[in-house]
């Protein structure tokens, strides 16, 4: 059995990709595009005038980026304390960052308009707890924006192994170990199934395949680069939606936007839309 779970502080510290500035903001990026067609807010700030808060902000480079995205007010809601160190000292002057845990996030019922979660779950101990006081304290037309780590995805995304996130704890942990690349194994995916229960309260639109296949309207060159970008692009936008909701099950990530009412999103035709995302 592996060991028990406990909040993981510190995550910056030993999490090197949490301080890698310039992919984090080109994830920024992505994310300001998605919420901004899901909005009909295209342009260079798509969240003005709203309230907007990253739950799992660690070293502040995409909550910097939605403050620079026009929002009103911006938070940062994080447990890592050097990673909050380091974010308020470069951007506490437009953006407020607050150490506290997101089962109890501090903010008033309703009171956010855009909320992001961005391959955190994983990390916490108790994501439904996370997922219900994000439902709480969102506004009822406001919007969160999820990206997902699959545990069906076949390359863990952490450590880079095959079939890691597929294993029970105890084998995780070993397999990690043989390996060189941590003591245990920590993260604990769900399945696309399992994350639509922990989101059972929203309604939800996948934009994972409309992003793949306009990674320029969305995410320039970070998602496939190259030649082998191009060839992707090309085969997503011509592949017939019913083959691609069969690899569904195997994407290693998905992009959700989920609302408390029913809404649909408001921006441009795109050659692979969001398509609703159905309840289990």
């Amino acid at each position: 059995m592996g060991r028990e779970r406990a909040a993981q502080l510190e995550y910056s510290e030993f999490q090197s990709a949490m301080l890698d500035e310039a992919k984090r903001r080109r994830k920024a990026a992505k994310i300001i595009a998605v919420l901004g067609h899901f909005l009909g807010r295209p342009g260079a700030e798509p969240l003005d005038g709203l309230t907007v808060a990253d739950v799992g902000c660690s070293a502040g480079f995409i909550a910097d980026e939605l403050a620079e995205a026009g929002a009103r007010r911006t938070f940062g809601i994080d447990i890592d304390v050097p990673g909050l160190r380091k974010a308020s000292e470069r951007f506490g002057k437009r953006v407020s960052f607050v150490c506290a845990d997101g089962g109890a996030l501090p903010f008033p019922d309703g009171s956010v308009d855009v909320l992001v979660f961005n391959h955190i779950y994983e990390h916490v101990v108790d994501p439904d707890a996370v997922i219900r006081d994000m439902h709480r304290v969102l506004a009822d037309d406001g919007v969160l924006y999820l990206g997902l780590g699959n545990r069906l995805g076949i390359m863990e995304p952490h450590y880079k192994l095959p079939f890691l996130s597929y294993l029970p704890p105890g084998p995780a942990d070993r397999y990690v170990r043989a390996f060189g690349r941590a003591d245990h194994y920590y993260e604990r995916f769900r399945t696309r199934g399992g994350l639509r229960r922990m989101l059972r309260d929203f309604h939800i639109w996948d934009y994972t395949f409309p992003v793949l296949a306009s990674p320029e309207r969305f995410a320039g060159g970070e998602l496939f680069p190259g030649t082998v970008g191009r060839v992707a692009k090309a085969t997503l936008e011509k592949t017939p939606r019913p083959v691609l909701a069969g690899l569904l099950p195997i994407v290693p990530t998905y992009l959700w936007v989920a609302t408390k009412t029913a809404r649909r999103p408001l921006g441009p035709a795109l050659p692979q839309p969001p398509e609703p995302v159905r309840p289990r």
